[in-house]
């Protein structure tokens, strides 16, 4: 979801298996990942390599829209993938992924909330094909010194007064959603007239934007190079550490809620090590490995019980009370048809 920096596209993460007799070749074959940029600790990756003896061949994407055609065009063979929500929907749809084995992954069951499997049947129903990694919502980050007031609304992305100081998201469906949420709109609303309604304000915002990025926000934020950028909470996080006069909000008229989750490939060769893969990503030290590096709210209930300094424990960014929200909704994948329709208003957009 979410979070995410832009690296190569191809990363070749592999380490030597160690055994008592000292040999230098790995013996038990390899798993194949494509993940988001840094949505991995890379120290896990040579963990499991020693421990399994099985290489992690690893590549990298950065967006859900870039990952979904190289998937579906079989352009490379993958094991393991792991989109947000509404693209698993999309996946399962189009026969592209195989149910889960969940003997085979104990550790996802015992230690992964129940309230993130509740979240998880909204596009994965019976929990069948996929296992929650990582959880956030979408949120406005702003510099307190650069910020006249608090921030509550989306209504300040359309503010003159910070007019080249706003980023934001270049991503069709979170650009559609700030827009759809500002105007009390569903952000899985299919309404011809509310979505020609979003995308005229998304036009008449752009001359107020400094950027349009992705991974971009955050470094832009922590460096002072702009007042307010939409943002994903695990970035959000981050930034607060390198930047203390930024602040993230939730705005009072709701957002996105997502999660992303690993799934396994129709054709995945390698289908039992990735079983493995996935098995100890849930380990509880493994996940919280992973939160660290990441800084990305983890699902992993025994993970987080180990997070040791309170102030993260307890953050309203990383593990907000969701109670105190009455609109917030996870994305829906409705159809290739609306995907079409929304892909050409966002060009639009981007066009004027």
């Amino acid at each position: 979801m979410k979070k995410k920096v832009l690296l190569s596209m191809v990363a070749a993460l592999t380490a030597v298996s160690m055994c008592g007799c000292g040999s230098s070749a790995t013996s038990n074959g390899e798993v194949i990942v494509y993940n988001w940029g840094e949505y991995i600790d890379p120290e896990v990756i040579e963990m499991f390599e020693e421990e399994f003896g099985i290489d992690v061949i690893y590549d990298e994407y950065e967006t859900n829209e870039t990952m979904y055609p190289k998937i579906e065009a079989g352009a490379a063979t993958y094991d393991l993938v792991c989109p947000s929500d509404y693209m698993i929907d999309k996946m399962i749809e189009n026969d592209l992924l195989q149910e889960l084995n969940f003997d085979n992954i104990p550790n996802a069951k015992a230690n992964i909330g129940a309230s993130y499997w509740e979240q998880s049947e909204q596009f994965d129903p019976g929990n069948k094909y996929s296992v929650p990694y990582c959880w956030g919502t979408v949120g406005i980050l702003y510099n307190k010194t650069m910020v006249s007031e608090p921030i509550t609304s989306w209504d300040v992305l359309w503010d003159e007064q910070y007019s080249d100081n706003i980023l934001m998201q270049d991503s069709v469906r979170d650009a559609f959603m700030v827009s759809l949420k500002r105007n009390g709109a569903s952000m899985n609303t299919t309404d011809a007239a509310e979505l020609e309604a979003a995308k005229d304000e998304l036009i008449a915002q752009k001359p107020l934007v400094q950027a349009y990025v992705v991974d971009q926000v955050r470094d832009k934020m922590i460096g002072n190079e702009a007042a307010i950028g939409v943002i994903y909470s695990g970035e959000a996080i981050y930034t607060q550490r390198e930047n203390p006069d930024l602040e993230y909000v939730i705005p009072e008229e709701g957002t996105n809620i997502w999660i992303d989750s690993w799934v396994m490939l129709k054709n995945a060769p390698n289908k039992e090590n990735a079983e493995k893969f996935i098995n100890f990503l849930c380990r509880p030290d493994i996940a919280l490995m992973n939160f660290d590096y990441i800084t990305y709210s983890t699902p992993n209930d025994a993970a987080k019980e180990l997070i040791e300094d309170e102030d993260i424990k307890n953050s309203p960014i990383a593990f907000p009370d969701l109670s105190q929200y009455d609109n917030l909704e996870a994305f829906l994948y409705l159809g290739e048809d609306f995907d079409e329709s929304l892909n050409e208003l966002w060009k639009q957009v981007k066009s004027n």
